[in-house]
């Protein structure tokens, strides 16, 4: 590719926010957080290359995605953005995850099963010219004027408003959307910095903690198993909760100590240690990891006794979208009564609400 921006390269990152920042009318610009996978697409004519945040590329995943962005995007051109799946009540993190698989005649059966659409919401370079430099309310000017919707390509809606925006928190979240960003409007775009903000839902829920995994260091456990128990009282892998300091880790393995339980068989996640059950799909805690096949999930079984406090964003499928985090102790908690029913359900809204008219 001859293009003055070329792969690969680290997009922009964002640092958390408790709220939206106040600031002076136009200082920043606000746009959904898009739950899907960041990908910035480099177009130079055909070719078309689809680079994610960790520089692998994405392009063999997404096949159905390349002639509707070369119909979307100028011939030459670097563009910011988001790969999502939408399924009936929304945006489907779920689904997309399962798009990435090894297998050539899976990727192409899902292509069509659960097609993917990109979102744009940046433009990185144009023809021979690199607008890195380029302050984010004109580079978000440029991208209006060059990007052409289609079915797969839509441009994310923005807006100087903060009242807009914070409508847009409440209200899109039943779409599937994590929150919202504040963009500096003057800003330039800075590759791998976190110069943006994103304030995104939180909540909390009392959950089961019935295991848990070594940190990678081997100083203690570096991430709780949390569960939670249905109405028939099986108790449901519901994620972890992590980013424990070292202090911590040294404290949870001399509290958690008496809980270890090496009887797999009175444990409510037992099947764990049976071979065959990792081979049957479903979501065992412990199974192989979908984005790194060598990575250790193996956990230390604890008596489901203990019940802790985490914060958490979202739940999807019945897990939490990303790993909780520990609160504190809930000794006054009898495990069993930790259910799916305290989770808050979000109503579900079109995406049509959030695109308007163009994702007609």
């Amino acid at each position: 590719m001859d293009l003055p921006v070329t792969p690969p390269l680290a997009p922009m990152l964002a640092k958390a926010a408790d709220g939206l920042p106040a600031g002076e009318s136009g200082e920043f610009w606000f746009e959904p957080k898009w739950d899907g996978f960041r990908c910035i697409v480099f177009r130079d004519g055909d070719e078309v290359e689809l680079g994610s945040r960790n520089d692998r590329p994405l392009t063999r995943y997404f096949p159905e995605l390349i002639d509707p962005l070369r119909a979307a995007l100028p011939d030459r051109c670097v563009v910011d953005g988001e790969v999502v799946v939408v399924g009936p009540d929304g945006l489907d993190f779920d689904a997309l995850q399962q798009r990435v698989h090894p297998a050539a005649s899976r990727i192409a059966r899902l292509s069509t099963e659960t097609p993917a659409a990109f979102v744009a919401f940046d433009l990185l370079a144009l023809d021979d010219q690199a607008l890195l430099d380029v302050a984010q309310r004109d580079r978000r000017r440029a991208l209006e004027a060059v990007v052409t919707t289609n079915h797969r390509v839509h441009l994310t809606p923005g807006t100087f408003d903060r009242s807009v925006a914070q409508d847009w928190f409440h209200r899109f979240e039943g779409a599937g959307l994590e929150g919202v960003m504040a963009k500096p409007a003057d800003g330039p775009y800075q590759p791998g910095k976190r110069t943006q903000l994103k304030v995104k839902h939180l909540r909390t829920a009392d959950c089961v903690v019935a295991g848990f995994r070594e940190h990678k260091n081997g100083d203690g456990p570096g991430s709780l198993m949390l569960g939670l128990y249905d109405a028939q009282g099986a108790l449901h892998h519901l994620g972890v909760a992590s980013s424990f300091s070292a202090t911590t880790r040294a404290e949870l393995r001399t509290f958690l100590a008496p809980y270890v339980t090496e009887d797999w068989a009175d444990h409510p996640w037992g099947r764990w240690a049976e071979a065959a059950a990792h081979q049957e799909g479903g979501r065992l805690p412990g199974g192989q990891s979908r984005w790194n096949a060598t990575k250790d999930l193996s956990f230390t079984a604890l008596r489901p006794e203990l019940v802790a406090e985490v914060a958490y964003e979202r739940v999807d499928h019945g897990r939490f979208r990303h790993g909780g985090r520990f609160q504190r102790w809930r000794p006054d908690r009898d495990p069993r009564s930790c259910t799916f029913g305290q989770l808050e359900v979000v109503t579900p809204i079109e995406l049509g609400a959030v695109f308007g008219p163009e994702s007609e």
